[in-house]
């Protein structure tokens, strides 16, 4: 099958062939016929199957026959969880519909509000967007909902992961009831089960693989290393087998720029990329990555999902992931689009665990090789294949608004607290309240001084 037999005009199929792509597929193949009946979709799609052409072509074959969008109103808005990803959906949108005459913008935190203010003057037929920026420009008026035809819900598990939960709710509450509505999640959850069912009506079910199942053009296997010999290793691996394009996770932000300056420190080029950089500082290091100026990318798990990098050859795991599903996820930016790929993963005896946990979630035992002079210290035990099924893990819980310095000290401190060798006094008796005045008579003589005090024995007889 090819991609000018699902009903794509011919604008869209020049596009899509100028990217090289002849060939849709599975995901691509059951979503794009479907999406153009104006059937609503629920689609389970591992990071890599092409899901995103998978609802952008046939999301722009809708929108090209529809009226001119008005000023701040959206045509067809995609919710994503990331900035990465939303930048990512946003170039793939942008090029798919070169050829056409819709507009499309992407907004996120990170950055100032008012340019993405200005761009939504004029409408977009595509809006991609995360979730706490859009509200915000929603309650600014920036953005409105009226001529809404068709909403994306993507990477839907991880934005219950994220626990964005709340903020998702709150926004289909403002979108039009008549409308189209398409689901991509990694995992049919219970959670996102209770999720579809006030969003989708009458859905189209579509899995293309089983959960959490890794790309078989993706090829994995272990590095037993101990843990303070883990950098020595990636240098020696870099230089040794010439490795020249490798994106390198690590569970922390802290781990990840105190590798990028060992790196730097035996003359390899790297920069980190995580949560605590600017966007523009992120934008930078994934551009510098892209185009060769990079020979290495640390990256956290914030941007597992958000990275769409043409033929990564290496991805190494530097630290396992907390959560066991993210291995997936990370070891799914190679091997993508029919290239192959390597995922490597450093493992120390402390996190044999966390192995184990991995291979019974992926459901196969992950090859081990000892690389000459980095053999460790201690042994690790042998993997041994648990078949039980994972137990499925709890989102995370919406995050509280913090609370500033000031206010939290004056919730936990005393309204008076006492000094030394004194009690805290209560009432009108509390240090430094004014005093009362003595009220006088009213025929403007003083009281007697005994008129207050108690009676005496003679005057109770």
């Amino acid at each position: 099958m090819s991609f000018s037999s699902l009903g794509l005009s011919p604008e869209i199929n020049q596009a899509v062939a100028d990217q090289g792509y002849s060939t849709p597929t599975p995901i691509q193949e059951q979503a794009i016929p479907a999406i153009l009946q104006g059937r609503d979709i629920m689609a389970a799609a591992q990071t890599g199957t092409g899901k995103t052409a998978g609802f952008t072509l046939p999301m722009l074959e809708l929108l090209s026959n529809k009226p001119k969008v008005q000023a701040n109103q959206v045509r067809a808005l995609i919710l994503t969880p990331t900035r990465e990803l939303a930048d990512q959906v946003w170039q793939s949108v942008e090029l798919y519909s070169k050829h056409l005459t819709l507009s499309c913008q992407v907004v996120y935190g990170g950055v100032k509000i008012n340019p993405q203010m200005m761009k939504l003057r004029k409408g977009a037929d595509v809006l991609v967007a995360t979730p706490g920026r859009l509200l915000d420009l929603y309650q600014q008026n920036a953005v409105k909902f009226d001529q809404l035809d068709i909403f994306v819900l993507d990477e839907a598990d991880r934005m219950l992961d994220m626990g964005f939960i709340h903020d998702i709710k709150r926004l289909i509450k403002l979108l039009p009831q008549r409308r189209q509505n398409l689901l991509f999640s990694a995992t049919f959850s219970d959670d996102i089960r209770a999720l579809a069912k006030g969003l989708i009506q009458d859905p189209v079910e579509i899995s293309v693989a089983p959960a959490n199942s890794t790309a078989k053009s993706v090829t994995q296997w272990v590095y037993p290393v101990d843990k303070s010999r883990r950098t020595a290793l990636l240098k020696h691996l870099l230089t040794s087998h010439g490795w020249q394009q490798v994106l390198v996770f690590t569970r922390t932000k802290h781990g990840a720029n105190r590798l990028v300056r060992d790196l730097e420190k035996a003359k390899i080029n790297a920069a980190a990329i995580h949560g605590n950089k600017s966007q523009s500082a992120r934008m930078k290091a994934l551009a510098g990555f892209k185009s060769g100026e990079l020979r290495v990318l640390v990256a956290t798990d914030i941007v597992a999902r958000g990275l769409d990098i043409q033929e990564l050859p290496h991805v190494v795991n530097f630290d396992l992931p907390n959560v066991y599903e993210d291995y997936v996820h990370r070891i799914g930016r190679t091997g993508r689009a029919g290239a192959t790929g390597e995922a490597v993963s450093f493992v120390s005896e402390d996190v044999t665990g966390d192995l184990f946990g991995i291979e019974r979630l992926i459901q196969q035992v992950i090859p081990r090789v000892v690389e000459p002079g980095f053999e460790p210290q201690n042994p690790m035990p042998e993997s041994k294949l648990d078949t039980r099924p994972s137990k499925p893990k709890k989102p995370k819980k919406p995050k509280k608004p913090k609370t500033s310095a000031t206010e939290q000290t004056a919730q936990n401190k005393p309204a008076n607290k006492p000094k030394n060798g004194q009690k805290l006094q209560s009432g009108n008796d509390k240090q430094g309240a004014p005093k009362r005045r003595r009220r006088r008579p009213a025929n403007g003589q003083s009281k007697p001084a005994t008129q207050n005090k108690h009676k005496t024995n003679s005057q109770q007889s």
